[in-house]
């Protein structure tokens, strides 16, 4: 049986209530990142991943086998006995003096990870070891914590938390580019489930079966889109988070995505503060600012035509597009929806109201006939992060638009929700990646992800 040893976390909570004493026995197990030493005396920076800070230990030439200890590379694995030692002077408030050391697993000499810095390319083709480097350890343990915000959130407002299916016959949003799922050799449409099955590129239809018997749920799981966009902000594998409303209806969405924001936001800020402290060295140096002021300030809220105007008269004043040919009834690139956010409004927004040609069939059709009551959330420096929209309770305009576009045949279990003790409702969608680039300040979703899946990548 292994011998109990005290977490690096522990220890600093210990010290943080004052509990920590002079001269108490200490035993560590960790890896080691740092290893330096003057002839004389050594200084080993251990991390054992339940927290974002090292401990520092101490050792001495007359106390250990110097010349053994000082050569332990990085990464080994060490288990370290010791006393504690106080240093609130110093720039670490404690550190541990040893005399007892015991390798417990040694690093070959083609270790990938070395002293100097790697780039974030290099790291994506050694993504199996990259959550021992500073940048990885910070991110993957904020994707942790921001996976406990929305837990959180959610269930402090007594929504329920529903698994909807990962294998499914529709395609929810109609866009066709989905995963077929076969078994070896078999016939894609009349194989395994006697028809055509896919990976799942939205849990919201299933999920609104839920929301009409427990009024307010979420899901909160991985989805799939098969397509090949090369971009630093897609994947074909990635997590969703989509909560569904009954009696809400769209100002009620956007009270609610606007709630869930700023308390992941804050949440993060709260729990994370030595991780989002080195985002903000090393990553992006105007992360916290942007962060606490998305936090702090109210969403203002634009309509469609009224965005699509503004960007009119910006190309008319000579603003340069890559897509300058602005007309109503385009779907708007990122670049147009920062222009919105950071020039227009300089703070975080909802453009509301699209036409409905260029928004999904579950969407509601506002008295207008031309536009839906969707809604997307566009944030400085990133451009939209959140989508959602108020549904079509009403079955025959609801079936009148899936008959037009052919998808009713194996929904007829959603349009008879309208029948059964149908009701207004709304529900939002948050890539969790993506919103976990924003708030780190990470560029690329392969980073995000600790597995990245894009195409023409599976090494793992």
């Amino acid at each position: 049986m292994q011998e109990k040893s005290i977490s690096v976390r522990k220890l600093y909570e210990a010290y943080e209530k004052g509990q920590l004493k002079d001269g108490q026995d200490i035993v560590l197990m960790g890896w080691l990142r740092t290893n330096r030493n003057n002839g004389k005396i050594g200084f080993i920076a251990i991390h054992d991943g339940t927290a974002f800070k090292n401990v520092q230990v101490v050792y001495e030439a007359e106390k250990v086998d110097f010349n053994v200890v000082s050569h332990y590379p990085l990464g080994a694995a060490l288990c370290v006995r010791g006393k504690l030692v106080l240093t609130p002077n110093m720039n670490q408030p404690f550190e541990i003096h040893s005399s007892d050391f015991t390798l417990l697993g040694d690093v070959a000499e083609d270790y990938p990870l070395q002293k100097k810095r790697a780039s974030f390319e290099f790291l994506r083709e050694e993504a199996y070891l990259r959550p021992r480097t500073n940048t990885f350890d910070a991110l993957y343990r904020v994707r942790s914590v921001l996976a406990m915000a929305i837990h959180t959130f959610f269930q402090e407002r007594e929504f329920v938390y529903v698994h909807t299916p990962e294998i499914t016959a529709n395609d929810a949003e109609g866009a066709g580019s989905v995963f077929t799922v076969i078994t070896d050799g078999e016939d894609p449409i009349n194989g395994f489930y006697g028809k055509r099955a896919s990976l799942t590129v939205s849990g919201q239809l299933h999920v609104e079966a839920f929301a009409l018997a427990f009024k307010n749920v979420y899901t909160f799981g991985p989805t799939f889109r098969a397509e090949k966009s090369n971009t630093p902000r897609h994947a074909s594998e990635f997590w969703m988070i989509e909560p569904e409303l009954a009696f809400a209806d769209l100002d009620d969405d956007m009270a609610c995505i606007e709630d869930c924001i700023k308390f992941c936001i804050n949440y993060i800020l709260e729990k994370c503060p030595d991780e989002m402290n080195f985002f903000n060295q090393w990553v992006d140096k105007t992360v916290l600012e942007k962060l606490k002021k998305v936090a702090s300030s109210p969403f203002y809220k634009m309509e469609y035509t009224k965005g699509i105007e503004i960007l009119q008269e910006a190309v008319k004043n000579g603003h340069k597009f890559e897509n300058s040919k602005i007309e109503w009834g385009m779907d708007l690139q990122s670049e147009h929806e920062r222009y919105l956010t950071e020039e227009v409004v300089k703070g975080p927004m909802f453009l509301i109201n699209y036409p409905k040609e260029i928004k999904a069939f579950y969407m509601r059709e506002n008295d207008d006939g031309k536009t839906v009551a969707a809604c997307d959330l566009l944030v400085p420096g990133e451009g939209e992060i959140v989508g959602g929209s108020q549904r079509e309770e009403r079955y025959e305009i609801l079936k009148a638009k899936m008959d037009k576009i052919g998808n009713t045949k194996g929904l007829e279990w959603y349009l008879n929700l309208r029948k059964y003790g149908g009701c207004i409702h709304s529900g939002f969608g948050i890539g969790f990646d993506r919103l976990l680039m924003y708030i780190t300040g990470i560029t690329n979703i392969r980073d995000t992800e600790p597995y990245p899946r894009t195409s023409n990548n599976l090494r793992y």
